[in-house]
C-alpha cells in the first residue's frame, strides 16, 4: 500500500476515534504528523511539526483574548442589547443581522476568517444569552462571510481573478461576486429554516420566558421589571451600562475593524495589542483570564493542520491533484476540480487552494461548449464554502467562541460540514456548469 494510502487512512481513523471518544484531535495530530513524516516520509521530527500553523495560533489566541475580556467585563453583553433594541426584540431576524454584517465586512476587503473573528464572538454570545441554536448562528456568520468574500477588492476575490489572469484564462470578476453572493444567502436561507429559524421568528427578546432568565442574570432587556430595577443602586446600573471601560472596550474591537480593513494588519496581532492595551487599564480584573481560553480547541486545529501539512510534504495532496487531472470529460474535470477544491480546503487555507485548484480547470475553460465563468464560480464556491469546517480558520473561530459544550458543538459543526463538502461542490457545478445559470 502506498504512503499516500496509508496516510488518508491514518486521517480516517483519527476522525473515528476522535467521534467515539473524548480524545483530542488535536494530539492525534501531532502524533500523527510525527510517525506518518517520519516513518512513510522520511521527514525529520523537527521537520515533521515545520507546517505547525502560527499564523492560525496568533489569530485565534488573539482574538479570543480579546473578547474573553470583552465577555468578561459586559460589553458583549452591551452588544447584545444594542443589538435587541435595533431589531426591536425580533430575535429572529439577529441571524440575518449578523450575516449581513460578515457579509458587509468581507465584501469591503476583509479577509473571510477577520469578519469571522469580529462578529462570531458577538453572535454566539447573543445566542448564548437568548437561547439560539449555536450552531445557526455560526453558520450563518460564516455564511455572510463567504457570501462577500468574492467581491473584486476582497482578498479571495483578488486571488481568483489573479490566478486566472496569470494564467490567460477567461475572468468576470462582477459575475463571480453576484453568483457567490446569491448562492451562499440561499444556502444561508436553508440553514436559518432548517436549524429553527422560522420558530424563532415568532419570539421576542421581551417575552415572558427571556425577561425572566435575563433578570435572573442581572441583565434585563428592553427595561423590563422597571420598578425592581428602579430600586436598585445607581452603580449598579452603571455596571450593567455603559461604563468607562466598556467604552474603552468598544473602541478597542472599532479600532480592531478598521486596521484590519483599511491598513491590512494582522488580526490575531492587532488583537494581542488592543487586549494587552485594555488589560493594563483594569489590571486586578484579569486573574484567571488566560484559563478562559479555548485551548483544547486551539490544540485541536492546530494539531490537525499540522498533520495536514504533512500530507503536502509526502505527496498526498498532489497524489489526489492527479487524480482529478486524469479525467477525461470536461463536465467531469470541472465537478472533480470542485470537489478537490472542497475538500482540501476544509482543511487548509482556502487562498491556497484556489492557487491549486483553479489551473487545474485551464483546459475546461477553453472549451467553447462549456460556461467559463460558471466553472470558476462552481470551483471558487466550493473551496470557500466548506470554510464552516472545525479545521477551517472560520469553523475554529466558532468552535473558539461558542458559549455551550464545545465537544457537542464540535461534533454537530463537523457533521454539518461533512454534509456541505458532500453536497454543495455538487450543486454548486449542477447550477454554475450543467444548467448555466447565469
Amino acid at each position: 500500500m502506498s504512503p499516500e494510502i496509508i496516510s488518508i487512512i491514518v486521517l480516517v481513523v483519527m476522525f473515528v476515534v476522535a467521534t467515539i471518544w473524548p480524545i483530542n484531535l488535536g494530539v492525534m495530530g501531532f502524533v500523527a504528523a510525527f510517525l506518518v513524516g517520519t516513518l512513510l516520509g522520511g521527514l525529520s521530527a523537527e521537520g515533521t511539526v515545520s507546517g505547525f500553523p502560527i499564523e492560525l495560533f496568533v489569530l485565534l489566541t488573539g482574538v479570543t483574548l480579546l473578547f474573553v475580556i470583552a465577555q468578561n467585563n459586559g460589553t458583549t453583553d452591551l452588544i447584545t442589547d444594542w443589538s435587541v433594541s435595533l431589531v426591536r426584540g425580533n430575535l429572529g431576524l439577529m441571524p440575518w443581522i449578523m450575516f449581513a454584517l460578515a457579509t458587509l465586512l468581507c465584501s469591503v476587503g476583509a479577509l473571510s476568517a477577520a469578519g469571522v473573528a469580529i462578529v462570531a464572538p458577538i453572535a454566539l454570545q447573543f445566542a448564548a444569552q437568548y437561547r439560539i441554536n449555536p450552531l445557526m448562528m455560526g453558520v450563518m456568520v460564516v455564511q455572510g462571510a463567504t457570501a462577500g468574500s468574492y467581491s473584486p477588492i476582497s482578498p479571495f476575490g483578488v486571488i481568483t481573478n489573479g490566478v486566472l489572469s496569470s494564467n490567460d484564462l477567461p475572468q468576470s470578476p462582477g459575475l463571480l461576486f453576484v453568483n457567490s453572493l446569491i448562492f451562499n444567502t440561499l444556502v444561508a436561507a436553508l440553514v436559518f429554516v432548517a436549524f429553527g429559524g422560522l420558530g424563532l421568528l415568532r419570539k421576542r427578546a421581551d417575552s415572558e420566558e427571556f425577561v425572566e432568565k435575563d433578570t435572573a442574570n442581572g441583565s434585563p432587556v428592553n427595561g423590563s421589571n422597571e420598578s425592581e430595577e428602579e430600586s436598585e443602586e445607581s452603580t449598579e446600573e452603571d455596571e450593567r451600562g455603559l461604563t468607562p471601560y466598556k467604552g474603552a472596550t468598544l473602541v478597542g474591537i472599532a479600532l480592531l475593524v478598521v486596521l484590519s480593513l483599511g491598513f491590512q494588519v494582522n488580526v490575531g496581532l492587532a488583537a494581542f495589542t488592543i487586549a494587552l492595551g485594555l488589560a493594563l487599564i483594569a489590571p486586578n480584573r484579569q486573574e484567571g483570564i488566560l484559563g478562559q481560553m479555548p485551548w483544547g480547541v486551539i490544540l485541536l486545529v492546530t494539531g490537525i493542520l499540522t498533520y495536514v501539512e504533512v500530507l503536502e510534504e509526502i505527496g498526498t495532496i498532489d497524489y489526489v491533484e492527479g487524480l482529478v487531472s486524469a479525467t477525461g470529460s470536461p463536465l467531469i474535470t470541472a465537478l472533480a476540480a470542485s470537489y478537490v477544491g472542497g475538500i482540501i480546503s476544509a482543511f487548509a487555507s482556502t487562498a491556497g487552494i484556489l492557487g491549486v485548484a483553479l489551473p487545474l480547470i485551464g483546459s475546461v475553460l477553453q472549451d467553447p461548449t462549456i460556461p467559463a465563468i460558471g466553472v470558476v464560480s462552481a470551483v471558487a464556491i466550493s473551496s470557500a464554502i466548506v470554510d464552516v469546517s472545525p479545521f477551517s480558520t472560520n469553523g475554529a473561530l466558532l468552535l473558539a467562541n461558542v458559549q455551550t459544550d464545545e465537544r457537542s458543538f464540535f461534533r454537530r459543526l463537523l457533521l454539518w460540514s461533512i454534509f456541505i463538502t458532500a453536497v454543495m461542490p455538487l450543486l454548486a457545478w449542477f447550477v454554475f456548469v450543467v444548467i448555466g445559470i447565469p
